[in-house]
């Protein structure tokens, strides 16, 4: 039974809340239960806001860090002055890297109108003048506010080395004519010089294994094959050639951090238009005023000059005496006879080294694969004979068979666009090479698929001029650069983490400094 209260109804016995006196005379009320939050003290508050702030900061620093910039480019200019014309190269890289270690791509040539500055020993300021127009395509290449700090370079090769070995004083005023002009423009002239048939065989060789990243990642090298008008290079490494044989034959580089012990030759007067002078000058050593040439297509017929013929100096000292001042050239267009004729201009009659090329020239054993460029490449492309994967020696020599044969006429008929002097010597300039390349420098049935014939390499043509700027302006180091083991990206997201896990420990060890929380509630 219940008790009833005074009201009637029934009585509920009043317990006394927790933490009041348990007596039952205790007046104390229970108005309100709050538990003080740790979190609301002004101390934890003050780190916690600077502890976000420190966060946001860092990440915002890692994505402002990683976000793609306008790069920022420098440029060179190098004229390569040939013995048959005159080409302009224009190159760039980033200008944010250390050293200017950007890697250097070509992005404009220029081909200049006329023949090489050579050709202007008669009237040298044309030398000068026939510049003008690519350079003016240089100033609209390079940003205006580029040009003042721009290097520009020009490097004469064969055609120069010939006249200034034939006259010292006209190629001198060529030079001067050519400098006159590239001193004017708003460019940084660095100076013009003849390269030394060494110098253009290792830049090229520089210049083929930069572009195709052989030379940053320690990889082997590929040899360098060039062809000139006037000149030819040969230059590869061997394991072979420590360069005590031939000592002038040999090169030392390193780069990057590796040693490259470098076999390179220049053969002055091999080159594809200096050696049909010196092929046709072996067949007009008889005075005659007619000659049949198996390298050029039945019924092909010129009037050539003798003197004209002559007046170069790889060949001057065979001019005949009482030989009339014309001669009747007539083609014939035989492959096996005209190449009898061209391997009569080379020399393999002695070698004082234990091997040699041609002219008693020492050539260590051929190794690994081959670029081979310029006229190399012109020359067996228009043959249609530059995958070596798919012609076979003996298959160049059957092609070219067939094309030194043609007729003339039919020729002319094929080829309508083709001008008519490189038309009329592609027979020759075809069975050239191959001579060159087997009976000279010794490739064989089982190593010529190891030449490649190329023009560019990712986009830049191939050849000395941007081996010769990366060398004086030092943008290939001797040491590989340092780097750093993590990715930048790797590494600001990684300190991000960890910056984020020290501020929630710092949180935690922070624990015994926050106010008690008392388990009993708070009576008002």
């Amino acid at each position: 039974m219940h008790a009833r209260g005074r009201a009637g109804g029934l009585y509920h016995p009043v317990y006394p809340a927790v933490g009041c006196s348990s007596s039952p005379y205790s007046n104390c009320k229970v108005s309100e239960m709050k538990e003080k939050n740790p979190w609301h003290t002004p101390v934890t508050i003050i780190i916690t806001v600077i502890g976000v702030i420190a966060i946001v900061a860092l990440v915002t620093v890692a994505v402002l860090q990683n976000r793609p910039l306008l790069q920022k480019y420098k440029y060179g200019i190098v004229l390569d002055a040939g013995s048959s014309h005159t080409a302009l190269y224009i190159y760039e890289w980033p200008a944010e890297k250390d050293n200017n270690t950007g890697r250097v791509e070509q992005t404009h040539s220029c081909k200049v109108k006329g023949p090489g500055i050579s050709s202007y020993a008669a009237a040298p300021w044309k030398a000068g003048e026939s510049l003008r127009d690519c350079m003016r395509e240089a100033k609209l290449q390079v940003p205006k506010k580029r040009h003042h700090e721009t290097p520009l370079y020009l490097g004469a090769t064969a055609g120069m080395r010939l006249l200034n070995k034939e006259d010292s004083s006209a190629s001198d005023l060529v030079f001067k004519a050519v400098e006159e002009t590239l001193q004017k423009s708003p460019f940084s002239f660095q100076g013009a010089r003849i390269l030394s048939g060494q110098e253009e065989g290792a830049f090229g060789w520089v210049t083929v294994n930069y572009l195709d990243d052989r030379l940053k990642q320690g990889l082997e090298t590929t040899g360098a094959l060039d062809l000139g008008g006037a000149s030819t290079q040969i230059s590869f490494v061997s394991d072979n050639y420590d360069g005590s044989e031939s000592p002038s034959n040999a090169v030392t580089f390193r780069l990057y951090g590796n040693d490259y012990n470098l076999y390179t030759h220049s053969f002055l007067c091999y080159g594809k238009d200096q050696a049909l002078r010196m092929t046709l000058a072996q067949q007009t050593q008889g005075s005659s005023s007619e000659i049949s040439d198996p390298c050029f297509h039945p019924g092909y017929t010129d009037t050539r000059n003798y003197s004209v013929l002559y007046d170069s100096p790889c060949v001057s000292s065979r001019k005949p005496q009482g030989a009339p001042a014309t001669f009747i050239h007539r083609g014939i267009g035989n492959f096996q006879q005209c190449q009898a004729f061209v391997k009569s201009v080379f020399n393999f009659t002695h070698c004082k080294y234990s091997r040699c090329s041609f002219n008693g020239v020492f050539q260590p054993l051929l190794q690994g694969p081959f670029g081979a460029f310029s006229a190399y490449y012109f020359v067996m492309n228009f043959l249609n004979l530059t995958d070596t994967s798919i012609h076979s020696l003996e298959t160049v020599k059957e092609k070219l068979t067939s094309y030194c044969a043609t007729p003339w006429d039919q020729l002319r008929q094929r080829y309508p666009d083709v001008k008519i002097k490189y038309l009329a010597e592609y027979c020759f300039s075809g069975t050239y090479i191959l001579t060159l390349l087997t009976e000279g420098y010794n490739f064989t049935s089982e190593n010529y698929s190891n030449i490649k014939f190329i023009k560019k390499i990712k986009g830049s043509d191939a050849g000395w001029t941007l081996g010769y700027m990366l060398n004086l302006t030092n943008m290939i180091p001797a040491e590989a650069p340092d780097t750093p083991i993590l990715p930048h990206a790797s590494y600001v997201s990684i300190v991000s983490i960890m910056a984020i896990v020290i501020f929630f420990l710092f949180i935690l060890s922070l624990r015994p400094l926050w106010p008690r929380c008392s388990k009993q509630p708070q009576i008002v």
